[in-house]
């Protein structure tokens, strides 16, 4: 049997980190800033964990 592939575009999203959890960057931050404040788009900078019900699945697909 051939060997699973890993989800390209979730390899491209996530890092897993040294202890085995997932990072990901944080959403609404790609267009329309101009009506978002400066304080809401500086904390959209920072990358965040994925949540406890994600992290099984992200487990498969990046295999």
């Amino acid at each position: 049997m051939p060997k699973m592939k890993s989800n390209r575009g979730a390899s491209k999203s996530f890092k897993k980190t040294a202890s085995g959890r997932f990072k990901r960057k944080k959403a609404y931050k790609s267009h329309i800033l101009t009506s978002k404040s400066t304080k809401r788009k500086r904390q959209l900078r920072k990358p965040t964990m994925v949540s406890d019900a994600e992290e099984k699945r992200l487990k498969i697909m990046l295999q």
